[in-house]
Protein backbone atom coordinates (compact mmCIF):
# COMPACT_ATOMS: atom_id res chain seq x y z
CA UNK A 1 0.00 0.00 0.00
CA UNK A 2 1.41 3.29 -1.08
CA UNK A 3 2.08 5.22 2.44
CA UNK A 4 0.57 9.13 2.37
CA UNK A 5 2.77 11.96 3.66
CA UNK A 6 1.59 13.30 6.86
CA UNK A 7 -0.62 16.62 6.60
CA UNK A 8 -1.77 15.43 3.56
CA UNK A 9 -5.14 13.46 2.20
CA UNK A 10 -4.90 10.52 0.35
CA UNK A 11 -6.16 11.62 -3.38
CA UNK A 12 -9.66 10.07 -3.93
CA UNK A 13 -8.74 10.20 -7.48
CA UNK A 14 -5.04 9.54 -7.40
CA UNK A 15 -4.31 9.34 -11.10
CA UNK A 16 -6.21 13.09 -11.83
CA UNK A 17 -4.57 14.62 -8.58
CA UNK A 18 -1.04 13.21 -10.49
CA UNK A 19 -1.27 15.19 -13.84
CA UNK A 20 1.47 17.34 -14.26
CA UNK A 21 1.30 21.33 -13.33
CA UNK A 22 1.42 23.70 -17.04
CA UNK A 23 1.69 27.38 -15.67
CA UNK A 24 2.24 30.47 -18.28
CA UNK A 25 2.07 32.92 -14.86
CA UNK A 26 -1.53 33.84 -16.48
CA UNK A 27 -3.67 30.86 -16.28
CA UNK A 28 -2.18 27.10 -14.73
CA UNK A 29 -3.29 23.89 -15.74
CA UNK A 30 -3.28 21.21 -13.83
CA UNK A 31 -4.44 18.01 -11.69
CA UNK A 32 -7.41 17.50 -9.56
CA UNK A 33 -6.33 17.73 -5.96
CA UNK A 34 -8.09 15.30 -3.50
CA UNK A 35 -8.16 18.90 -1.37
CA UNK A 36 -10.29 20.79 -3.77
CA UNK A 37 -12.67 18.31 -5.03
CA UNK A 38 -15.58 19.53 -3.01
CA UNK A 39 -15.24 23.21 -4.45
CA UNK A 40 -14.29 21.68 -8.05
CA UNK A 41 -17.77 19.40 -8.32
CA UNK A 42 -19.35 22.53 -7.43
CA UNK A 43 -17.37 24.73 -10.03
CA UNK A 44 -18.21 22.12 -12.69
CA UNK A 45 -21.34 22.14 -12.18
CA UNK A 46 -22.12 25.44 -12.47
CA UNK A 47 -19.87 25.91 -15.35
CA UNK A 48 -21.30 23.05 -17.37
CA UNK A 49 -25.12 24.65 -16.42
CA UNK A 50 -24.33 28.32 -18.24
CA UNK A 51 -26.49 28.17 -21.49
CA UNK A 52 -24.02 30.54 -22.55
CA UNK A 53 -20.57 28.71 -22.33
CA UNK A 54 -22.45 25.79 -23.46
CA UNK A 55 -24.23 27.47 -26.65
CA UNK A 56 -22.53 25.26 -28.90
CA UNK A 57 -21.73 22.33 -27.36
CA UNK A 58 -22.88 18.87 -28.66
CA UNK A 59 -24.79 18.64 -25.37
CA UNK A 60 -26.90 19.98 -23.60
CA UNK A 61 -26.45 22.66 -20.55
CA UNK A 62 -26.74 20.32 -17.03
CA UNK A 63 -29.33 20.68 -14.41
CA UNK A 64 -27.98 23.73 -12.60
CA UNK A 65 -26.50 22.34 -9.45
CA UNK A 66 -26.23 18.93 -10.62
CA UNK A 67 -23.64 17.72 -7.92
CA UNK A 68 -24.10 13.82 -9.46
CA UNK A 69 -22.94 14.34 -12.60
CA UNK A 70 -20.17 16.60 -11.43
CA UNK A 71 -18.99 13.99 -9.02
CA UNK A 72 -19.61 11.49 -12.53
CA UNK A 73 -17.56 13.34 -14.25
CA UNK A 74 -14.68 14.00 -12.46
CA UNK A 75 -14.51 9.85 -12.07
CA UNK A 76 -14.12 9.88 -15.54
CA UNK A 77 -11.12 12.33 -16.02
CA UNK A 78 -9.73 10.09 -13.49
CA UNK A 79 -10.64 6.73 -15.51
CA UNK A 80 -9.31 8.44 -18.52
CA UNK A 81 -6.10 9.87 -16.28
CA UNK A 82 -5.40 6.49 -15.10
CA UNK A 83 -5.84 4.71 -19.00
CA UNK A 84 -3.86 6.79 -20.61
CA UNK A 85 -6.27 7.85 -23.29
CA UNK A 86 -7.75 11.28 -21.65
CA UNK A 87 -5.39 13.92 -19.85
CA UNK A 88 -7.84 16.78 -18.77
CA UNK A 89 -6.47 19.83 -17.01
CA UNK A 90 -8.17 21.95 -14.51
CA UNK A 91 -7.49 25.34 -15.35
CA UNK A 92 -7.02 27.86 -12.20
CA UNK A 93 -5.56 31.68 -12.16
CA UNK A 94 -2.11 31.12 -9.98
CA UNK A 95 -2.58 31.57 -6.74
CA UNK A 96 -6.13 30.55 -6.52
CA UNK A 97 -7.75 26.87 -6.33
CA UNK A 98 -10.55 28.12 -7.77
CA UNK A 99 -11.86 26.21 -10.77
CA UNK A 100 -12.06 28.57 -13.87
CA UNK A 101 -12.17 26.03 -16.61
CA UNK A 102 -10.69 23.00 -18.28
CA UNK A 103 -8.98 21.35 -21.21
CA UNK A 104 -8.65 18.39 -22.55
CA UNK A 105 -6.89 16.19 -24.43
CA UNK A 106 -8.53 13.14 -25.12
CA UNK A 107 -9.00 9.80 -27.64
CA UNK A 108 -4.87 9.86 -27.30
CA UNK A 109 -4.28 7.38 -29.66
CA UNK A 110 -0.30 6.79 -28.89
CA UNK A 111 0.30 4.39 -32.26
CA UNK A 112 -0.66 7.35 -34.65
CA UNK A 113 0.14 10.07 -32.12
CA UNK A 114 -2.58 11.70 -32.11
CA UNK A 115 -5.30 13.42 -29.97
CA UNK A 116 -8.47 15.67 -29.56
CA UNK A 117 -8.69 18.88 -28.10
CA UNK A 118 -11.49 20.28 -25.86
CA UNK A 119 -11.68 23.60 -23.86
CA UNK A 120 -14.46 25.45 -21.45
CA UNK A 121 -13.74 28.86 -19.45
CA UNK A 122 -16.03 30.54 -17.45
CA UNK A 123 -18.15 32.94 -19.38
CA UNK A 124 -17.07 35.98 -16.56
CA UNK A 125 -13.66 35.27 -17.64
CA UNK A 126 -14.30 35.51 -21.46
CA UNK A 127 -12.71 38.27 -23.56
CA UNK A 128 -9.32 38.14 -21.79
CA UNK A 129 -7.33 35.42 -23.81
CA UNK A 130 -7.15 33.39 -21.17
CA UNK A 131 -8.79 30.54 -23.03
CA UNK A 132 -6.36 30.72 -25.98
CA UNK A 133 -3.50 30.91 -23.18
CA UNK A 134 -4.81 27.61 -21.96
CA UNK A 135 -4.80 26.04 -25.13
CA UNK A 136 -1.85 27.09 -25.95
CA UNK A 137 -0.28 25.53 -22.87
CA UNK A 138 -1.65 22.28 -23.82
CA UNK A 139 -0.29 22.25 -26.62
CA UNK A 140 2.84 22.76 -25.88
CA UNK A 141 2.60 19.75 -23.56
CA UNK A 142 0.91 17.73 -26.48
CA UNK A 143 3.66 18.41 -29.29
CA UNK A 144 6.14 18.31 -26.33
CA UNK A 145 6.30 15.79 -23.62
CA UNK A 146 3.54 13.45 -25.48
CA UNK A 147 5.47 13.62 -28.15
CA UNK A 148 2.13 13.57 -30.47
CA UNK A 149 1.96 14.50 -33.86
CA UNK A 150 -1.36 15.93 -34.78
CA UNK A 151 -4.09 17.66 -32.69
CA UNK A 152 -7.65 17.83 -33.66
CA UNK A 153 -10.85 19.93 -32.82
CA UNK A 154 -14.38 19.82 -33.18
CA UNK A 155 -15.94 23.42 -33.37
CA UNK A 156 -19.62 24.40 -34.26
CA UNK A 157 -19.11 26.70 -37.26
CA UNK A 158 -21.02 29.34 -35.73
CA UNK A 159 -18.88 29.49 -32.56
CA UNK A 160 -16.39 32.54 -34.91
CA UNK A 161 -14.64 33.33 -31.46
CA UNK A 162 -13.73 29.59 -30.88
CA UNK A 163 -13.01 29.46 -34.75
CA UNK A 164 -10.59 32.63 -34.72
CA UNK A 165 -8.74 31.49 -31.41
CA UNK A 166 -7.72 28.02 -33.07
CA UNK A 167 -6.55 29.86 -36.20
CA UNK A 168 -4.45 32.02 -34.08
CA UNK A 169 -2.83 29.48 -32.66
CA UNK A 170 -2.20 27.76 -36.04
CA UNK A 171 -4.63 25.46 -36.76
CA UNK A 172 -6.22 25.12 -40.41
CA UNK A 173 -9.71 23.73 -41.31
CA UNK A 174 -9.78 20.78 -42.85
CA UNK A 175 -13.73 19.78 -43.72
CA UNK A 176 -17.19 20.20 -42.52
CA UNK A 177 -19.50 17.32 -41.18
CA UNK A 178 -22.86 18.43 -41.93
CA UNK A 179 -25.61 17.85 -39.30
CA UNK A 180 -23.47 16.11 -37.17
CA UNK A 181 -24.92 16.31 -34.03
CA UNK A 182 -28.85 16.81 -32.32
CA UNK A 183 -28.47 18.93 -29.39
CA UNK A 184 -32.24 19.84 -27.94
CA UNK A 185 -33.88 19.26 -31.51
CA UNK A 186 -31.11 21.42 -33.10
CA UNK A 187 -28.57 19.99 -35.56
CA UNK A 188 -25.56 21.36 -35.14
CA UNK A 189 -22.36 20.67 -38.00
CA UNK A 190 -18.88 20.20 -37.01
CA UNK A 191 -16.13 22.08 -39.05
CA UNK A 192 -12.78 19.72 -38.13
CA UNK A 193 -9.60 21.86 -37.62
CA UNK A 194 -6.04 20.05 -37.05
CA UNK A 195 -3.22 21.25 -35.83
CA UNK A 196 0.17 19.15 -36.98
CA UNK A 197 3.29 19.34 -34.72
CA UNK A 198 5.44 21.02 -37.66
CA UNK A 199 2.95 23.96 -38.13
CA UNK A 200 3.01 24.63 -33.93
CA UNK A 201 4.45 28.26 -33.61
CA UNK A 202 4.51 28.00 -29.49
Amino acid sequence: MASVEPGFAKPHRPHAAALPVLDDGVIQLGPWPAETADADAEALARLHADPAGMRYWSIEPWTPGDRARAEAYLDDIEAGARDGDLMQFAARLPGSPALVGWVTLYRIERTHRRAEIGYLIDTALWGRGLGRRMVALALDHAFGALALHKIEADVDPRNAASRRMLESLGFQREGLLRQRWRTGGELQDSAMYGLIADEWRG
